[in-house]
């Protein structure tokens, strides 16, 4: 066996993601607003392309489909716009103290169904036998319970039997899809449309139909706050978040704080469940949520969990996707257009996140390691 030293040449790779050391808030910030700002430019030169609109009249008619007449005192289509914040904000508030438990919740579409669900039987089943503020306590007690159990499912065996949760959650989606199908079904006798109940329905302040939803949003959100940033419970939900074994070692029961957080997480959806239901549609179907469960993952990602953030986020996307439809139907363009875009936005906020905490570096030169 040749005593003689060995040189083995190895190469780096030609990139590698390296961690950066925190970013300034303040330098973070700027470049989130920088992306923003592209993204906007993004917007205006794509639509120009697409539509033959000017970038002036692209904003213009994104504005107006969005605001409407605002600046003549017609409030109808802003109410409308609040309505869609609030909506995929409460499944964000919602999804939230799971996402910060490093508990991915991807069952806030069949969570919101359910609370839904219980919202449309007692409308229907007990509308003309109790009085109205006893129906909508009901309403709210049930849709609450409803979101929660259907939380819990996944939670209790996540906490005692490790299962994986973001799979769970996923089947427990079409599980209770599948459910308000066979409800439609029966409710419907066939033709899977249940027309819209009067009874239930959550009272309009004049005209407006929206006000009880958002101002019920609204609450959450300074509740929400306040919960996470202030409450023992809060302060748990992090130490887990961040490490189980830290958190048993200082005494916090993880299972306990698994199970405890996830029924607090499906019964806020079960919350939105009974908003659109008897504060929006007045009936249900297996689309209610229409998608904006997974959306609701993203915008509490983006927002970092804090509440405030993340209304500002959705107001932000939930402008861009309006107004851009409104674009596409100004210049008969297909109805995906506005999705496209939407897309886009999101994968450059994605990217900005990433190019905060991270950087690409490319290889400069080959090591000799001597075996």
């Amino acid at each position: 066996m040749s005593n003689a030293k060995e040189i083995k040449i190895s190469r780096e790779p030609l990139l590698k993601v390296v961690k950066r050391d925190d970013m300034p808030p303040l330098k973070a910030w700027l470049v989130r607003f920088g992306t923003l700002a592209i993204s906007f430019i993004i917007i205006g030169l794509f639509s120009m392309a697409i539509s033959g609109k000017s970038f002036g009249e692209t904003y213009e008619i994104m504005f107006m489909g969005v605001f409407g007449r605002i600046f003549e005192g017609k409030l109808t289509m802003l109410w409308k716009y609040l309505q869609e914040v609030a909506m995929l904000l409460a499944l964000a508030l919602a999804l939230t103290p799971a996402f910060k438990m490093k508990f991915w919740n991807c069952g806030a579409e069949g969570q919101a169904l359910m609370g839904g669900l219980a919202a449309m039987i007692c409308m229907i089943e007990l509308g003309d036998i109790l009085s109205y503020p006893v129906l909508i306590a009901v309403i709210a007690v049930t849709s609450i319970l409803a979101g929660a159990v259907w939380g819990l499912i996944p939670a209790i065996f996540k906490a005692f039997f490790n299962t994986n949760e973001t799979l769970f959650t996923l089947m427990m989606n079409y599980i209770a899809t599948q459910i308000i199908a066979y409800y439609l079904y029966i409710k419907g006798g066939g033709s899977n449309v249940i027309n819209p109940v009067s009874a239930g329905n959550f009272p309009t302040v004049g005209t407006n139909e929206y006000f009880v939803n958002i101002t019920v949003v609204t609450v959450i959100t300074v509740i929400m706050f306040i919960y996470l940033k202030y409450s023992k419970q809060g302060y748990e939900i992090s130490v887990v978040g961040e490490s189980q074994n830290t958190a048993r070692y200082i005494g916090i029961n993880v299972k306990k704080v698994i199970i405890r957080t996830m029924a607090i997480s499906g019964a806020l959806c079960g919350v939105t469940g009974m908003l659109l239901v008897a504060g929006k549609d007045h009936s249900i179907n297996a689309n209610l949520v229409g998608g904006e469960g997974f959306t609701a993952i993203l915008m509490s990602w983006l927002g970092q969990f804090n509440p405030f953030i993340m209304a500002v986020m959705i107001a932000i996307i939930t402008f861009i996707e309006i107004g851009v439809a409104k674009v596409a139907d100004t210049a008969l363009l297909n109805s995906s257009f506005s999705s496209i875009i939407v897309g886009i936005v999101i994968l450059m906020l994605v990217g900005c996140e990433f190019f905060i905490h991270y950087s690409v570096k490319f290889r400069h030169n080959k090591k000799e390691v001597e075996a």
